[in-house]
């Protein structure tokens, strides 16, 4: 028997989308005029990503979510193909240096977005049948952190660092829930720094983001000119900010106003107000997502839940933290806001899986699904 869906997270998800559609209009509006001739350019794609998002929600949101547990294994290996597909010159699409599209006529998919949500799917599906063994090293974790780092290792070489960071601290967030020791993670942390270190020296791009943020004299100015235009945003906006469409940042002066940089835009048309309640809504958003994983019907959907929520809430708190400099600059969109297809798409999917988690009734306690079950 199915229950009622949590109608708190669908409401969320449509006011995040609504302000999305808003948002994406006013700071590309100026844009599409001049570069395509058509001011509602940018926002009829936006509406259209939406209406096929929010068809796949609800969709997945009348589907039992446990009917694609055996489907996870296959949805993995297609996105390791995809992300290899997309790395190949002449088949992926290369733009301002990295290669993260594969194209389709006019439409262009980035396969990052589709295989994090696949990693998740596979994860959870082996967290749930391993149980206790995530306790020991060589059985339980290290298998684990294999799976994961082979998605993570394609999406940097893009190079997407944004989104492999991200995918990495959810995969780590959820292996220390599942019970993983924590001398286990430091130890693999460690020995992946070498390799970190390894990428930043071969992207002189974000080696001299990271630096723009520790040290701003010692880098050139084109490294910190989108980070300055983002905090004057910010800055103009003041309390109540300047009024929607109002912005001056989206006149040619800020890059990307539409797509990662949508929240500097958001806080100088809406103001600290409008700010506050972009993040009062992931902040509802994250305590929903657990509310679902503690009250999930098996181990399966509690891993499933609690990692949507974390890539979801880890990627709007990345992109928040870049946008005001606390966290370099990245490739990175607002979830739900900003423009892009592929990524609010296979967003509202995540939703439509929480969503169908949310609908089975609790078996037995959320501690105990969170150590395999066992008392």
């Amino acid at each position: 028997m199915r229950g009622e869906y949590d109608k708190v997270l669908f409401t969320i998800t449509l006011i995040l989308v609504g302000l999305g559609i808003l948002m994406v209009y006013s700071a590309s509006a100026i844009r599409a005029q001049e570069h395509f001739g058509d001011p509602v350019f940018f926002l009829k794609r936006q509406v259209a990503w939406a209406v096929i998002g929010l068809a796949i929600l609800i969709w997945f949101m009348g589907q039992d979510y446990r009917r694609f547990e055996r489907w996870a294994p296959l949805l993995y290996l297609v996105s390791v193909l995809l992300l290899i597909l997309v790395l190949i010159p002449g088949v992926g699409t290369k733009i301002n240096g990295a290669r993260r599209w594969l194209r389709f006529g006019s439409l262009s998919f980035q396969p990052a977005e589709f295989a994090k949500f696949a990693l998740m799917l596979c994860l959870s599906r082996l967290l749930a049948k391993n149980g206790e063994r995530i306790r020991t090293f060589t059985d339980g974790l290290l298998p684990l952190v294999i799976f994961a780092a082979v998605v993570v290792g394609l999406i940097a070489v893009e190079p997407s660092y944004g989104t492999a960071l991200m995918i990495f601290a959810t995969v780590g967030a959820l292996l220390f829930v599942a019970g993983s020791r924590i001398s286990h993670m430091v130890l693999m942390s460690v020995g992946l720094l070498p390799i970190l270190g390894v990428l930043l020296m071969q992207a002189p791009h974000a080696r001299g983001r990271v630096l723009a943020m520790v040290d701003p004299a010692q880098v050139p100015s084109r490294y910190l000119y989108q980070l300055t235009q983002s905090q004057v945003a910010l800055g103009r906006g003041g309390s109540l900010g300047t009024g929607l469409g109002d912005g001056m940042q989206k006149l040619f002066y800020l890059p990307e106003a539409h797509t990662d940089f949508i929240f500097a835009i958001v806080g100088e048309e809406l103001g600290f107000a409008g700010g506050i309640a972009v993040l009062g809504l992931f902040a509802l958003f994250l305590w929903r997502g657990l509310r679902i994983a503690l009250k999930a019907s098996d181990p399966f959907g509690c891993y499933l839940a609690l990692g949507i929520t974390f890539l979801i809430v880890a990627q709007a708190a990345i992109n928040v933290g870049m946008v005001v400099g606390m966290l370099p600059t990245t490739g990175l969109p607002l979830p739900f806001v900003s423009f892009g297809g592929t990524a609010l798409v296979m967003s509202l999917f995540g939703v439509g899986i929480l969503l169908s988690i949310s609908r089975c009734p609790p078996v037995y306690p959320g501690y105990l699904r969170l150590r395999g079950g066992r008392r």
